[in-house]
C-alpha cells in the first residue's frame, strides 16, 4: 500500500498532447484507405511512416519553443467571436502582432503553410518529403478536430475540469475506439485548404459546451472511487478515469469523439489528395529519395533524445 501510494502521487493523473499517439496513428492510417488508385498504392507502402511519424510535430515540442502554438487556436483569447478573426495569416500579423499569434496559436495557418510544403514535396518527386510532410499534415488537421484545442480553458483548468484534455482525446478513443466505425469513403479535391481549416476549427469550437457541460454534469454523479481507477504497466501506477465513468462520457455526448476522428480521417486524406492534385497529379513511381542533411540528422536525433527525456516545451496540451 505505501509503495502503491507513493507511486501514485508520482504520477496523479495520465495526459497526452494532441489526440493522443494512439489516435494520431489510427487516423492517419485510415486515411490512406481514402485515397484514389494513382495514390494509394505510394501510402500503402508508407504506411509505417505515416503512422509512426503521426506524432512528430508532437515530439518537436520537447525541442522547439515554437511548436506548441501550431497546435491550437485559443479562440476567446483573439475574438469572442471566431468569425472575427481574420482568416488571413498576414491579415492576422497585423491585427494581432506576432508575439499574440505565437501565445494564442495558430493551428489554422499551420495547416496552410504544411500543405503547401506536401505540395512542393509531391512538384520535386521526393518521396520521403511527400511522407513527412503527409504525416505532419494528418497531425495538424487532427489536432484541428479537437473542440480542447479551440480554447483558453484547454485543459479544464479554468472551470476545475483539470484532466479533461487527455480524457477527451485519448482516454476515449484508446478504450472505445474498436466499437467506432471508421470507414469513411473516398477523400475529395479541397478548393481552399485555408478556408478548410478554418471551417474545422469553428466546428470544433462549437462542440466545446457540450464537452465542458456533460463532463461537469457526469462529475457530480459519480463519486471520486467510481470516477477514478488505477492501472499498471511494468513498474507503473497510473490514476485515471475509469472505464464506468468513461462509457457514461461518451454516451452522454452521443458519439461525438467517434464523428470527429471520423471526419478527420476523411479530411487527411482529402487534404493529401488535393496536394497531389494541386502538384499536377505527379506519378508516384520511381520517385526520389533526397537523403536527410547534417542539420536534419542532428535535430532528429534530438528531438528522439528530448522527448524520452519527458521534458515538453509550452503547455501540455
Amino acid at each position: 500500500m505505501k509503495r502503491l501510494t507513493t507511486l501514485t502521487l508520482i504520477i496523479p493523473l495520465l495526459f497526452c498532447t494532441s489526440w493522443g499517439f494512439f489516435a494520431h496513428r489510427r487516423i492517419n492510417q485510415l486515411a490512406i484507405f481514402t485515397l484514389p488508385p494513382p495514390m494509394i498504392g505510394f501510402y500503402k507502402l508508407g504506411h509505417n511512416y505515416l503512422v509512426e511519424h503521426a506524432v512528430d510535430p508532437d515530439k518537436r515540442r520537447y525541442i522547439d519553443t515554437l511548436e506548441a502554438p501550431r497546435h491550437y487556436l485559443d479562440v476567446e483569447n483573439y475574438e469572442t467571436d471566431i468569425d472575427s478573426i481574420p482568416q488571413s495569416y498576414n491579415e492576422a500579423l497585423a491585427k494581432y502582432g506576432l508575439k499574440k499569434l505565437n501565445e494564442n496559436g495558430i493551428v489554422p495557418w499551420q495547416i496552410q503553410r504544411t500543405y503547401f510544403r506536401l505540395i512542393t514535396a509531391f512538384k520535386t518527386h521526393d518521396s520521403l518529403k511527400i511522407l513527412k510532410y503527409s504525416a505532419e499534415l494528418g497531425h495538424y488537421v487532427g489536432d484541428a478536430h479537437v473542440p480542447l484545442h479551440t480554447t483558453n480553458n484547454h485543459n479544464g483548468q479554468l472551470t476545475n475540469q483539470v484532466g479533461i484534455h487527455a480524457f477527451w482525446e485519448s482516454r476515449l478513443p484508446e478504450l472505445f475506439s474498436g466499437e467506432y466505425d471508421l470507414v469513411v469513403g473516398q477523400a475529395h479535391y479541397i478548393e481552399n485548404p485555408l478556408k478548410k481549416a478554418w471551417e474545422i476549427v469553428k466546428h470544433a469550437h462549437g462542440l466545446l459546451d457540450t464537452v465542458l457541460d456533460f463532463e461537469a454534469k457526469l462529475n457530480q454523479r459519480f463519486r471520486s472511487d467510481q470516477k477514478y481507477a488505477f492501472s499498471i504497466k511494468g513498474n507503473i501506477i497510473t490514476k485515471q478515469y475509469s472505464i464506468a465513468y468513461s462509457r457514461a462520457y461518451q454516451e452522454a455526448m452521443n458519439g461525438m469523439v467517434e464523428k470527429q476522428m471520423r471526419h478527420a480521417i476523411l479530411t487527411i486524406g482529402s487534404f493529401w489528395y488535393s496536394a497531389w492534385i494541386d502538384a499536377g497529379q505527379p506519378v508516384l513511381k520511381n520517385l526520389i529519395q533526397m537523403p536527410l542533411d547534417d542539420e536534419e540528422k542532428k535535430a532528429t536525433t534530438l528531438m528522439e533524445k528530448k522527448y524520452h527525456q519527458g521534458k515538453i516545451i509550452g503547455r501540455e496540451n
